[in-house]
């Protein structure tokens, strides 16, 4: 006891030991408050059993010299059970591998496959934005229900999950696309990233504040899409066909969440650093296009992440404080744990629990190098 009186701060008078301490203590506060606003109602939430009645489904895909993809995850989208009528179609976006008779071979075994052909055009160069448009016109039912090329469906329930999400009132469902789990540290960096992601975005969406959803499992109406005016406010930015359109059109009560472990899709995840830094280059280009709410929340969580860091890095600074760092880290971690525990669980990611207090710590001195890429990022290629 005497030992901690001698080390800790005594606020006898308020000298930098002082104010360091109650810096630290006011991040940690910031913290806990950001947990509680984009980490804990997902916890919380408990699925309703939707009373709608399903309707036919038109799933979208699209690809660009996705022939090995298609080959083997294709079939696993074909074959979902679903009690009513759905079509698949597969937008063949100027590739020059052997998608297009991939698609081809596939449609005469299964009636409910059709093709979309985009052809290349020397004088009009378009990205993954108007493939999408292609195959959501091409659509004949209102609901649509879009993956990626590269995703595959967790169960043969997929479909017939995402589809319960619609109602009269709710006219885009945001499902979890997660990432298949490999050996490497950098496997788990990401996994953990896209993890965090999605439990911020569908605890917006919970809180009916829905700022986004991802593109690899993501549902929505025709009707909603086209009374939106579908991607024409940032039809110009290579990314954004997903969060920015969701961004746009959801509203306080159009948008249901689906946490089924059978309506998750998983995909592959980059295999190096590079690939990865230009993935989340292209993502993070968005941002600055979303509405002032969203910003506003993301600004706050980044906010309160760094702040937390900056001030566990100035207790370094006086012998008095250093004590708190292992307390203030083990608080954080402990308080991490008990906010994404049924998270975890819900999306199937337990095994990045424990360690996702190391995982968020290296990834909040990554992230800076994704901005500063960003800068150098400028490519109009079609790409996931």
């Amino acid at each position: 006891m005497y030992l901690c009186r001698m080390l800790l701060p005594q606020f006898n008078e308020i000298g930098f030991s002082e104010i360091t301490t109650i810096i630290a203590t006011l991040a940690f506060i910031m913290i806990v408050i950001n947990y509680c606003i984009n980490y804990l109602p997902l916890s919380l939430y408990k699925p309703r059993i939707s009373s709608a009645a399903l309707e036919p489904v038109s799933v979208i895909i699209c690809a660009k010299n996705e022939d090995d993809n298609l080959t083997e995850f294709l079939p696993k989208i074909l074959t979902q059970e679903f009690p009513l009528e759905f079509e698949v179609i597969v937008v063949n976006d100027c590739s020059t591998d052997n998608t297009e008779n991939v698609i081809d071979e596939f449609a005469k075994i299964f009636p409910n496959l059709r093709k979309a052909n985009i052809k290349e055009d020397n004088y009009y160069k378009h990205g993954k934005k108007f493939a999408l448009l292609v195959g959501i016109k091409a659509a004949k039912f209102n609901r649509l229900v879009l993956t990626d090329a590269d995703c595959v469906p967790a169960s043969n329930q997929w479909l017939k999950e995402m589809a319960t999400g619609f109602s009269l009132e709710k006219e885009i469902v945001l499902g979890y696309g997660a990432y298949k789990k490999q050996k490497g540290l950098l496997n788990k960096l990401i996994r953990f990233d896209a993890f965090i992601i999605a439990v911020q975005y569908l605890s917006a969406a919970i809180k009916n504040k829905a700022y986004m959803g991802v593109g690899r499992n993501l549902a929505y109406s025709k009707e909603t899409f086209f009374t939106n005016k579908g991607f024409a406010g940032h039809y110009h930015l290579t990314s954004g066909d997903d969060d920015l359109f969701v961004n746009e059109a959801a509203t306080e009560k159009n948008v249901a969440v689906c946490i089924s472990h059978n309506a998750i899709t998983y995909s592959n995840a980059k295999k190096t650093f590079k690939e990865w830094s230009i993935q989340k280059a292209r993502h993070i280009t968005t941002a600055p296009f979303y509405n002032s709410a969203s910003k506003s929340r993301l600004m706050f969580s980044y906010f309160s992440q760094y702040f937390f860091l900056l001030s566990i890095f100035a207790l370094f600074l006086s012998i008095n404080t250093i004590i708190l760092v292992p307390i203030l880290l083990i608080l954080k971690m402990i308080t991490q744990v008990l906010m994404l525990n049924k998270s975890a669980k819900k999306l199937k990611e337990p095994d990045l629990l424990f360690a996702g207090f190391f995982y968020e710590m290296l990834l909040l001195f990554i992230y800076p190098l994704f901005h500063l890429h960003k800068y150098f990022y400028r490519s109009n290629k079609w790409m996931n």
